[in-house]
């Protein structure tokens, strides 16, 4: 029986490193699983007919089209996820420098510099080899042709399209990059990572000019961008807040909120907007996200894995988590390719949704995408450290020589 304890609830001006608390780890498994219910939905969207163009489904896929109808949830999920981490990591590194308004940090460089190379690192390791084979499968599928040199915003092959998505225009001025829809998520990421430190500044800039000029730049951007762009920022921004929050309580509280996050979940599944990110979305979303950001806050304590079963889940949520940016941005090219795969070689490329076998074929496909993204995976993903190191190097060799010598000395 579940006791309910009188939470209490602390502000940390700096949130416990990673991998150290229980939030670490239901981080990493959250975000692996997220990444995988958007595979896993558009896989079934490109293979299956939807659930209502299905006469008489059989159990079986009206179990699968359930249980792969969450990718809605799982952005929003990535959403503040990443304000969680991202927001709460440049919080972190603003309060050991002492405030927002200090230029410099460890080591002679700028909070601010490092923030922006950690930002594009981060992207671009992954963004420009998942365009690049987006591009190699259009090429392959007969979709491109590589003789013929485009620059139109009308053509998602297009060199345009290339950079506009690596600068996170896609939606407003260009098409999602060789049409993998996936991408359109990552222009909200690449103005959050931008309209965030523009907002620290705005509010703690010891310079009111400094202060009026940014709050300038952040009014300019929010309406210049599309509206569901900055009204999601809120959602991000509240991942930030609450990780600098933690509550402390009981087993009984925390079973009432992950049974809250999970009841609403399932009835905005039924019940809501589950295809874009809009104005109409917003409130269920605001709704879902509000509990299980406070189920966050109250697993900041420290966590002792232990037993093996734990030990596990932390490997696998781990793995889930390292690839689950590659899964996200390379599964579209992959089940292009394996449609492409399926025309020449069997003669069709969608599966019947009443045919165990072919829910079989789907699990197959699935475990293709998670294989590819892997391997995409140790060839870039996995080398981001090193990227950002070595950027770093390029750009700043007269501050890392200062330091060197401050050391010396």
């Amino acid at each position: 029986m579940y006791h309910m304890h009188r939470p209490s609830i602390r502000w940390q001006r700096q949130s416990r490193p990673g991998n150290t608390t229980g939030c670490s780890l239901l981080i990493a498994l959250m975000r692996g699983l997220a990444a995988l219910q958007v595979a896993a939905a558009h896989l079934r969207a490109e293979m299956f007919p939807g659930l209502r163009d299905v006469g008489h489904p059989a159990i079986h896929y009206q179990v699968l089209a359930f249980a792969t109808g969450f990718a809605h949830h799982a952005v929003v999920v990535f959403f503040l996820i990443s304000g969680w981490l991202v927001g709460g990591s440049l919080l972190n590194k603003l309060a050991a420098t002492g405030s927002a308004a200090t230029t410099t940090a460890v080591g002679g460089d700028s909070p601010w510099r490092v923030y922006a190379i950690d930002r594009l690192t981060r992207l671009w390791t992954v963004l420009v080899p998942a365009l690049g084979l987006m591009l190699l499968v259009g090429i392959l599928t007969g979709a491109v042709d590589p003789t013929r040199t485009d620059v139109s915003t009308a053509n998602d092959y297009s060199a345009t399209a290339f950079f506009g998505n690596l600068l996170g225009l896609q939606t407003m001025a260009v098409d999602n990059y060789g049409g993998n829809y996936a991408l359109w998520s990552l222009a909200n990421e690449t103005w959050y990572y931008i309209e965030f430190p523009l907002l620290v500044i705005a509010l703690t800039s010891p310079s009111w000019t400094r202060r009026l000029g940014v709050a300038a730049l952040l009014l300019l951007l929010g309406t210049t961008l599309r509206l569901p762009i900055t009204v999601y920022f809120v959602l991000w921004l509240l991942g930030a807040a609450f990780s600098r929050i933690r509550i402390d309580c009981g087993r009984g509280t925390r079973t009432v909120l992950l049974a809250l996050v999970a009841v609403c979940s399932i009835y905005f599944r039924l019940r809501g907007s589950n295809d874009d990110l809009s104005l109409e979305s917003f409130p269920q979303d605001l709704v879902v996200s509000l509990p299980l950001l406070v189920f966050l806050s109250t697993m900041q304590a420290p966590l002792a894995v232990r037993s093996s079963s734990m030990r596990l889940i932390a490997r696998v949520s781990r793995f889930l988590s390292e690839l689950s940016f590659t899964l996200y941005v390379t599964h579209i090219p992959v089940i292009k390719l394996l449609q492409y795969i399926g025309r020449h070689m069997i003669g069709r490329d969608r599966l019947a949704p009443n045919a165990p076998l072919d829910c079989v074929i789907y699990g197959g496909m699935l475990l293709a995408l998670l294989v590819a993204a892997w391997l995409c995976y140790l060839l870039f993903e996995s080398r981001t450290a090193r990227v950002r190191r070595a950027v770093k190097n390029a750009l700043q060799p007269r501050l890392r020589s200062t330091s060197m010598a401050s050391s010396i000395k």
